[in-house]
């Protein structure tokens, strides 16, 4: 099994070291180069892009944002479905036409998508939806019907063709022979292994349309994606997005994560719909969160001085930070990851330009410093704490 095609288990071990135990420089790992753009006013920071079908377009606009700033260089991104779209399409801009060139690519890349939606989607708003700027599809009849259909009948049956018409979208925004050369940010895509229930990141002399859209790939609307005999799904199912190829692949210590998938909710559902809802926001949630836990027990490890001297050298501290979208998101149900009508698109990508603006207000001093996101308080909350220990039996 190689490093690349791991599971859950294998993941809960954060350290500076290799899979072979060998620890592991901070410069350029693996034989990667250093980022060839990185000016000395730029501080290096690596970003996690989850995934979310078109709420991406609230990463798009972070993304935006961070370009315009010009203040932070992206060494490493790791993207999974929409994130991993929105990964290789700034890494394309980037590297053919710098800061301005990616965010071109981006909003090109958008605009397409929702021509494309105008087209082929299989869903449509209802005339009330656009009036009251209900951003939901939950009153479209055509999105009833298809959802009930997906859950029914199989892809495979359904659309046994594969059209998706993302594919040209991705092969008309991006030279994916070109990427394969990028070198300005190191890109981690990750996929779920069907057979194995792995997850496997690719990297950038790997990424192909194929490796994007296995990303991507819901398997109740498309068949699996195979690539080298092997077939997979949307990368969100175990690793939502993946953080540690970062620790492994690169010599940048501060991660900014741009979630969603809100993490919290205030209300229980009680509805069939907020029901399905919140079981997706919580499954697609919760790669991350264990990826969270391992990297704070290995922190815990090191702040409480718990490792001998011979282990001291192989673990590293890494700074978190994130750009959370539980509150600017929370008016949104699943079935508006559907939705690709531009003034939808723009509306995320303003909701996304806004965070980014207001963390790097807060937070843009604190990268290279310290982390402004508190793992247990953030993420993992009072539920990850282990109750008091039973009663001695009499």
């Amino acid at each position: 099994m190689s490093f690349w095609d791991v599971g859950m288990g294998r993941r809960g071990v954060i350290p500076l070291s290799h899979a072979d135990g060998h620890a592991a420089p901070r410069a350029a790992l693996e034989g990667q180069q250093p980022m060839m753009d990185q000016s000395p006013n730029t501080k290096p920071l690596n970003v996690a892009l989850q995934g979310g079908g078109s709420h991406g377009a609230y990463t798009w606009g972070v993304l935006d944002k961070l370009l315009e700033d010009g203040r932070l260089a992206i060494d490493g991104l790791s993207g999974t479905s929409a994130g991993s779209m929105n990964a290789v399409v700034y890494a394309y801009g980037k590297m053919t036409g710098g800061p301005d060139g990616a965010r071109t690519a981006l909003h090109e890349f958008w605009s397409h998508v929702s021509e494309a939606g105008q087209w082929f989607s299989p869903v449509r708003t209802t005339p009330w939806d656009g009036w009251a700027k209900a951003w939901g599809m939950d009153r479209s009849p055509l999105f009833t019907l298809f959802d009930a259909a997906t859950r029914m009948v199989s892809p495979y049956v359904l659309n046994p063709f594969d059209f998706n018409p993302l594919r040209k979208v991705l092969e008309k925004t991006v030279d994916f022979d070109t990427l394969r050369d990028c070198r300005c940010t190191r890109l981690f895509i990750s996929a779920t292994n069907v057979r194995t229930g792995r997850v496997r990141v690719f990297t950038a002399p790997e990424i192909s349309t194929d490796v994007v859209m296995a990303s991507a790939c819901l398997p109740f609307l498309f068949k699996a994606v195979e690539i080298d005999g092997e077939a997979f799904w949307d990368g969100g199912y175990m690793g939502n997005p993946s953080l540690f190829p970062f620790f492994y692949h690169t010599g940048t210590d501060d991660v900014l994560i741009v979630n969603i998938n809100p993490i919290e909710r205030h209300t229980v559902p009680k509805s069939a719909p907020d029901i399905m809802d919140r079981v997706n926001e919580i499954s697609f949630n919760s790669p991350l969160l264990g990826e969270m836990r391992a990297i704070a027990f290995v922190q815990k490890l090191i702040d409480e001085d718990w490792l001998n001297e011979e282990h001291k050298g192989k673990l590293r501290r890494v700074r978190f930070h994130a750009v959370r979208a539980d509150q600017l998101m929370c008016d949104l149900t699943v079935a508006s990851k559907y939705r690709t009508d531009w003034d939808f698109l723009c509306d995320l990508r303003d909701r996304g330009r806004a965070a980014a603006e207001a963390w790097l207000l807060a937070h843009v001093d604190d990268v290279g410093t310290c982390s402004t996101v508190d793992l247990h308080q953030e993420y993992l909350g009072p539920d990850g704490a282990v109750g008091p220990d039973p009663a001695p039996a009499p």
